[in-house]
């Protein structure tokens, strides 16, 4: 049985958490309600997209690289985004040439024909998923802390309410504002537990399992190490290798060989780094089929065709495979649209729960404030009596 000195901590503890975390959390949660629609938004602030045709059998990778490079010669083809079930058409990333390294362009395609429509003019969907997952300038350690304080405020939540199946249903629209938010406060905190839950956990582990991981990595790197990448010969280049691209493997080619490596995977981006150079890459990261991970990546030198580096996260490892759970637990993506819904829903609630206890906060520190008037008052006017 909690003694009631502990459970008077504990309250400090989770109002203190809520207001100091409440504004962020609220920025967080709301943000992160609306971005399970980030496709569905993207198409809706471009409502010429949304008219493009989906095609069954959409145009090869290497039509579409094509495209690009006829369109925008000279320019950097960073990333491909391939047709889904919301987005019908094709999307990539380009950098063009002389334009500063972190700008880049979106640029949509034709699933049909792979045929360049033109740049895309509004973001929107992607501009709140940074806002949701770095607060648009922030790490992502940030956002992972706002989720381990939402543990705490469900942990000390719990204690602290300890009657829930009573105040499962205990709602008094009678009485004063604050028992009223204060009702609210704690039927929709119960109501939306386990979902609470399963959000703050996995945007904790997103948010700080990386953080973590380097941590970990720098701890037991041995210092050996460092001499040995230094005393690593430098190849300099030669005065005609600039003049000379090397010839890329099939985009096709390449994907039918990350598909061998690991089966199921349905690749959603295709990056390309130093594209033209013997040491070119061409990384595929999407889902699997029939699973729930979506973190299956495959690099592939895209000058030899070989394999470089394969993650398929059913075999790489519990752990593994729990971190490639975390992003759709977490955003709801593999359910459809109704899944959405409920995620939309559901997600409001911890951004409540962040208002009305900041207002509940707010109004029993008011509260306090006009008894200690009244009680000041009281008191100066007894003395006044006796007086």
């Amino acid at each position: 049985m909690t003694s009631q000195r502990t459970l008077n901590r504990l309250f400090v503890l989770h109002s203190w958490a809520g207001i100091v975390t409440g504004l962020l959390l609220f920025i967080v949660c709301f943000s992160g309600a609306v971005v399970v629609f980030k496709n569905e938004i993207d198409l809706w602030a471009n409502p010429s997209l949304a008219k493009l045709p989906r095609s069954e059998h959409p145009a090869s990778l290497d039509a579409v690289l094509t495209q690009l490079h006829t369109r925008y010669p000279g320019a950097t083809v960073e990333t491909i985004a391939l047709p889904d079930a919301v987005n019908p058409s094709y999307f990539a990333f380009i950098r063009e040439r002389g334009a500063p390294a972190s700008t880049r362009t979106k640029v949509a395609m034709r699933s049909d024909t792979g045929a360049v429509v033109g740049p895309v003019d509004s973001q929107l969907g992607q501009y709140l998923r940074m806002l949701h997952v770095f607060l648009f300038f922030g790490p992502r350690w940030i956002v992972g802390f706002l989720g381990a304080a939402m543990l705490v405020l469900i942990a000390t939540g719990i204690v602290i309410h300890r009657k829930i199946l009573a105040e499962l249903f205990t709602q008094r629209w009678g009485r004063s504002f604050r028992v009223v938010m204060s009702d609210l406060h704690k039927s929709a905190g119960i109501w939306g537990l386990f979902f609470h839950i399963l959000i703050a956990a996995t945007g904790a582990w997103m948010g700080l399992a990386p953080l973590f991981e380097q941590g970990y990595k720098y701890v037991t790197t041995s210092s050996a190490s460092a001499p040995a990448a230094a005393a690593k010969p430098v190849r300099k280049a030669a005065a005609g290798d600039a003049a000379e691209p090397v010839r890329m493997q099939s985009l096709d080619a390449l994907y039918a060989t990350a598909q061998q490596a690991v089966p199921g995977l349905e690749a959603r981006y295709v990056s390309m780094r130093r594209w033209g150079t013997d040491t070119a890459e061409a990384g595929f990261t999407g889902n699997l089929n029939n699973h729930l991970a979506s973190t299956a990546r495959v690099d592939i030198n895209a000058a030899t065709g070989v394999p470089k580096k394969v993650h398929d996260p059913r075999t790489a490892g519990f752990w593994s495979l729990v971190n490639g759970l975390m992003e759709p637990l977490h955003f709801g993506d593999f359910g459809g649209l109704a899944l959405k819904w409920l995620y939309f829903f559901l997600g409001m609630t911890p951004a409540f729960l962040s208002i009305s206890g900041t207002l509940i906060w707010l109004d029993a520190r008011q509260q306090r404030r006009r008894e200690a008037e009244t009680a000041q008052d009281a008191a100066g006017g007894g003395i006044a009596a006796a007086g």
